[in-house]
């Protein structure tokens, strides 16, 4: 039986993944790397620092750290997120839904945990989650599991007795990793892959959260 709930931020809470795709296209080229809007959407869902090292091997650039290029994506997404505060459909719903079905309720993101705390700010949420986690200081984010391990031991729940929620493949694949049952919401475009089978439940949004389908899990 299900007793908690974990819940990814970027593309499940907020839709902040196009903010994301936005700062990587105008901050990349001010280190000369060329990068495209498909380039940044075939990362969704990985870590930020994992994502500019990975383009600092391919193409080294000077006169930036991979810190200061990290620092300027953020920053740009942060001004995005606070300017426009665009919530996902049926959020405040489905959290609703997994309070009343007794669930605790956690919070665990590749993101920053700057960037976390802007966004539970921004969308007046801070005091929901039991736990709120970033995978940030991790060895490694998504898709490694850790933080959704770490997650389920804040809420003192097994991993088990989970179910994450997620809207990339990335995310879906750290959740399976520990074990955890798992409801994807893929954005429109991406919502056919037949990758997304290996979720308990692939939904088109939030607002399809009800506690008959979690009593399922």
């Amino acid at each position: 039986m299900i007793k908690a709930a974990v819940f990814d931020m970027d593309g499940l809470m907020i839709d902040s993944e196009p903010f994301w795709q936005q700062a990587q296209l105008e901050v990349f080229p001010k280190v000369n790397v060329s990068v495209t809007l498909q380039d940044t959407i075939a990362t969704t869902g990985i870590r930020i620092d994992q994502i500019v090292e990975q383009y600092y091997r391919q193409t080294p650039w000077e006169n930036y750290s991979c810190q200061q290029v990290c620092d300027l994506i953020l920053e740009r997404v942060i001004e995005l997120v606070k300017t426009h505060k665009p919530m996902m459909p049926g959020l405040y719903q489905a959290l609703e839904i997994c309070q009343q079905s007794g669930l605790k309720i956690a919070l665990a993101s590749s993101s920053p945990m700057v960037l976390i705390q802007a966004v539970l700010q921004a969308l007046e949420l801070e005091d929901v989650f039991e736990a709120v986690l970033s995978a940030e200081g991790l060895p490694y984010g998504k898709p490694h599991p850790e933080v959704y391990l770490n997650a389920a031991q804040a809420l003192g729940v097994s991993p088990l007795d989970c179910v994450a929620l997620e809207d990339s493949f990335t995310g879906l694949l750290a959740a399976k990793s520990a074990q955890m049952k798992t409801i994807v919401i893929p954005e429109a475009s991406h919502r056919e892959q037949a990758r997304f089978v290996i979720a308990d439940y692939k939904l088109d949004s939030l607002e399809h959260i009800s506690e008959a389908l979690l009593q399922t899990l």
